[in-house]
């Protein structure tokens, strides 16, 4: 019980974080964006990213990956869900950078907690 709450801890850290940014910035996700919004919001993504990982793996108090994989898992099935839920319409780079950047980097947050958790413990 403990992973699966750490995990959802985890994609309220990194969906609760874009949805902000999103907000505060009125900009659509789902549309075109300026070269230099992307490139802040692949920085701030990776940021939440990582740190939704790192979060989760603390809550859960694993020395595995579990939550790791399993929140890069949930972060890479969203973005599947919104690529195929609209086909053709709009711009995929939200979703893309996800896939490709977004979910690496929740693992990777949970990996480099894992590593100070088995050194610790």
């Amino acid at each position: 019980m403990r992973t699966f709450l750490a995990v959802v801890a985890g994609y309220l850290i990194f969906a609760g974080s874009a949805v902000f940014l999103y907000h505060v910035t009125n900009v659509d996700p789902h549309s075109p964006a300026a070269l230099g919004f992307k490139a802040f919001t692949m920085a701030y993504g990776l940021a939440f990213a990582f740190l939704s990982g790192f979060v989760a793996g603390h809550i859960a108090r694993r020395t595995d990956l579990v939550c790791g994989i399993a929140l890069a898992l949930v972060i890479a099935l969203g973005a599947t869900i919104s690529m195929l839920a609209r086909p053709g319409a709009g711009a995929l780079w939200t979703q893309s950078a996800a896939l490709l950047l977004f979910a690496p980097a929740s693992l990777a947050g949970d990996w480099t907690g894992r590593k100070k958790r088995a050194t610790a413990g």
